[in-house]
């Protein structure tokens, strides 16, 4: 295939990149407080590590397309929900899009390798690298297609916990309590975002076979999930912060009161929910750019403390 510059142009809109920050920004958290739990800061590490969950990501996003294309098509794509749209109107990109996600996720293993034997860290690390990329893999690809067998919830829910965790796994070279704790919180703000990201494609999930929360339950009862899982989220950290857990230097007061941004988002959504597309879409977009808000500012403020 002549890959000429229009033809690049819709290989990367495929790619979705733009979902990208939110991997890193889980990343960065779970790094930097590996740091906090005084891990040694490793700038070789830390790029290494971030390109196994870059390459990962990415072919998760080329394979979803791939795999979802018969169910996008009834779909509209939007922001951040309904696939790119592109192999619906380029069908002749279907065999690139499958086979370069192939190679991203090879390439995403190899360098999980090339970390272990750079670094000798325990072959479990590799190992979680592979379950990473597998949940990714099968989210949409047979046999399993958890996205199309009630188990797109599950698996979206569970990259709270393995996204921070690879950047976590990357300086401190375990998992231990103090991060599985941590974690709780993440756990539910991907709750939010797979009920977020759900409610725009209900009418194209159902027609395209997912058996989703939304298409089940409707957008109203997904704004009920969203305003949950703020309301959890947020009671989280705030239950971790009168625990001492964690260094004094670690003032997880703050990250209560930068958690009060989905949250407040997360209840005017509940508040203002809705049947109808057009108006979901709009409460969706903020509660979704107010998660990305609250991940930039975790993350700063963490690196606010290594630095200081």
């Amino acid at each position: 295939m002549n890959l000429n510059y229009v033809k690049l142009v819709k290989i990367v809109k495929l790619g979705r990149f733009h979902f990208l920050l939110g991997s890193f920004l889980y990343f960065c958290i779970g790094a930097f407080l590996a740091v906090l739990l005084n891990a040694e800061f490793s700038l070789n590490k830390f790029l290494l590590g971030y390109a196994i969950l870059f390459t990962a990501q990415l072919s998760m996003h080329y394979s979803n397309d791939y795999f979802d294309l018969e169910a996008d098509k009834y779909g509209k794509p939007s922001q951040f929900a309904g696939g790119s749209g592109v192999l619906v109107e380029n069908p002749e990109l279907k065999k690139f899009s499958k086979w370069f996600s192939v190679a991203l996720l090879s390439l995403s293993l190899i360098i999980a390798a090339v970390f272990v034997l750079l670094f000798s860290y325990p072959l479990c690390f590799f190992l979680f690298m592979v379950f990473a990329n597998l949940l990714g893999w099968f989210y949409a690809a047979p046999p399993i297609r958890l996205s199309y067998n009630k188990l797109g919830e599950l698996a979206t829910i569970s990259t709270g916990f393995v996204m921070p965790a690879i950047g976590y796994l990357t300086l401190m070279g375990t998992i231990d309590m103090l991060f599985i704790i941590f974690s709780m919180p993440l756990l539910l703000y991907q709750m939010l975002f797979i009920s977020a990201v759900q409610i725009p494609d209900m009418e194209g999930d159902k027609l395209g076979g997912k058996i989703t929360w939304i298409v089940s339950k409707g957008r109203k009862f997904g704004f009920k999930i969203i305003a949950v899982s703020g309301i959890m989220a947020t009671l989280s950290f705030f239950s971790i912060s009168i625990t001492i857990l964690y260094p004094s230097i670690l003032n997880f007061k703050v990250i209560t009161l930068i958690s009060l941004i989905p949250l407040s988002l997360a209840i005017l959504s509940y508040l203002r929910r809705t049947e109808d597309r057009k108006n979901a879409l709009h409460l969706v977009n903020k509660n979704l750019i107010s998660l990305t808000i609250f991940l930039t500012l975790t993350s700063f403020y963490f690196l606010y403390l290594i630095i200081s």
